[in-house]
């Protein structure tokens, strides 16, 4: 299956982890995730659009072993659940990230090196709050894409 296309947006894919685990994850080094459900946001804005989700896909499922990004060494390790896409040519990921947080636990520093965020990877315990919090989120999203009209 494929998630991505050449289209612009923003994304965010939930995993689950079934264990605890400890995984390091690059620059920030080892972190504990517990069990339950994870919430990553990132930007398709560049070339390729959301392709760049096909390419988290394949890190999941072993088929790309590159690790480029934070969520990179999560992906090796989770199972996937959803992934939701708003396209839009907007800068809209730390927005999402942030509307995400507002329900979810943050995992501090994660996918957010380069902005001021708190993170860009949400933790819940359960995944109908987590599908919740994301779904809340890009909707809220969605309609801040549209252009106003002019009648």
């Amino acid at each position: 299956m494929r998630y991505g296309c050449d289209e612009l947006g923003i994304y965010t894919i939930i995993l689950s982890l079934e264990k605890a685990e400890k995984i390091c994850i690059g620059a920030l080094g080892e972190i504990d995730f517990a069990p339950g459900c994870y919430a990553y946001t990132g930007s398709a804005r560049g070339p390729g659009g959301c392709r760049r989700v096909d390419r988290h896909i394949e890190i999941l499922r072993g088929t790309r072993n590159t690790r480029r990004w934070h969520i990179d060494y999560l992906l090796a390790q989770a199972g996937l659940v959803e992934v939701f896409i708003t396209r839009t040519s907007r800068d809209l990921e730390c927005i999402i990230a942030e509307m995400v947080g507002e329900r979810l636990v943050p995992i501090k520093g994660f996918g957010s090196s380069d902005c001021r965020c708190i993170s860009h990877l949400h933790y819940g315990e359960d995944l109908v709050s987590t599908m919740a919090a994301v779904s809340l989120a890009h909707s809220r999203a969605a309609s801040m894409t549209l252009e106003p009209s002019r009648e």
